[in-house]
């Protein structure tokens, strides 16, 4: 199940993403720059080369002073001013493009956790329907097995592969290899296929070994799965988990009536918003409190500290000061535990000494204020 601090690793990555397109952007901005005042080769008129390339450091000179001011206005007939405000009007379009489709995709990449966890059930079936094509080997107990039936006739699993075309109708060769070589080979699978009465228990065994110990362990399976999803290795236990939640809480009893689906997190409209509101409100702390960040970081170079924990520090102030039912502590803590897995060794204790002291001045100043749950340990 998608959680709070799974949630946070995401929006750190796509933050990151998104100031990495931000220094494309800046790039942009300073060719644009160049390109205006570069000798025009289709000119017929004698070019001031020299001149061109004053104005064009001129040029660059402002808008490396004056780029983070969106409302930046060149005086009147200043041409240099004129294409230097150009270039920052755009340089701002492209951020805000970029924090839109950042924004859009990271909510339907975590989305796509559930057609993976669909994809492995189906996958599971997938596999049912091989084994009754293949006669070299009687395998009716499988071809019957009562889970998979259950999969098979969900409405919900139905109704989603429908709605989101999930199938393996394009991997018919994986398929086939991964069911010949790596199930068919399979002890477990072998023993259990020889059995004339399998019971609900002999049938759920088998299918959460497939799952488990085949499909999420098999390095061939893994590296298909890798290729086909960048965030395959990020989400690999959150999708096993509701697949092998899903497999255990089908009930014997109730085998042939319809089993509910695994959520993708206990409420996912909530932690969509906290997911959202983190990323947008992370991107505003830049600008809002570079300068506050650069003085408690005083002995350290601000432009050499790892991007990664600028980040993190710039996501937690973020959290500390938009979601008044967070304790301070508590945001602190998960940080530290995003450093400790994403950032360098020492940056846990760096993280933990600068966001102790950012976090008590802004509380000084009544910027962070918290409320109802908020308030727990926030000493």
């Amino acid at each position: 199940m998608l959680n709070r601090r799974t949630l946070r690793i995401k929006a750190m990555q796509t933050l990151f993403a998104y100031k990495q397109s931000q220094e494309a952007n800046y790039a942009l901005a300073l060719d644009f720059i160049a390109e205006t005042f570069s000798p025009d080769l289709n000119s017929m008129e004698v070019q001031d080369k020299e001149q061109l390339k004053k104005d064009k450091a001129e040029a660059s000179k402002i808008f490396k002073t004056h780029f983070e001011e969106k409302d930046y206005q060149a005086e009147a007939d200043n041409n240099i001013e004129s294409v230097v405000e150009e270039a920052i009007r755009d340089y701002h379009k492209r951020n805000l493009k970029d924090q839109k489709h950042f924004n859009k995709t990271m909510i339907q990449e975590a989305e796509k956790i559930v057609d993976r966890y669909i994809l492995i059930l189906l996958l599971i079936v997938e596999f049912a329907d091989l084994a009754e094509k293949d006669h070299k080997l009687n395998q009716t107990t499988f071809v019957k097995n009562l889970l998979i039936k259950a999969i098979r006739f969900n409405k919900s699993v139905e109704t989603l592969s429908l709605r989101r075309n999930l199938n393996w109708s394009n991997e018919t060769d994986h398929l086939r290899q991964w069911f010949k070589d790596i199930l068919k080979t399979d002890e477990k699978y072998k023993e259990y296929v020889k059995l004339e009465n399998a019971s609900f228990k002999d049938d759920q065994e088998i299918v959460l070994h497939i799952a488990k110990n085949i499909i999420f362990k098999n390095e061939l399976i893994e590296g298909f799965m890798e290729e086909s999803d960048i965030n395959w290795d990020e989400d690999r236990a959150i999708i096993k988990s509701l697949v092998t939640k899903t497999l255990k809480s089908i009930p014997e009893e109730d085998v042939n009536e319809e089993f509910e689906l695994q959520e993708l997190s206990y409420n996912w409209e909530d932690d969509k918003t906290f997911f959202q509101k983190l990323f947008e409100e992370s991107i505003k702390v830049e600008e809002a409190y570079n300068s506050l960040i650069a003085e408690k970081t005083k002995n350290w170079d601000i432009e050499r500290i790892a991007a990664t924990d600028k980040v993190i520090i710039e996501m937690a102030i973020a959290e500390m000061i938009n979601f008044p039912s967070i304790p301070v502590k508590v945001t602190i803590n998960e940080y530290i535990e995003v450093a400790k897995r994403y950032s360098t060794p020492k940056s846990k204790v760096f993280i933990n000494g600068v966001l102790d002291v950012i976090a008590g001045e802004l509380e000084n100043r009544g910027v962070i204020r918290k409320s109802g749950r908020g308030l727990i340990d926030n000493k």
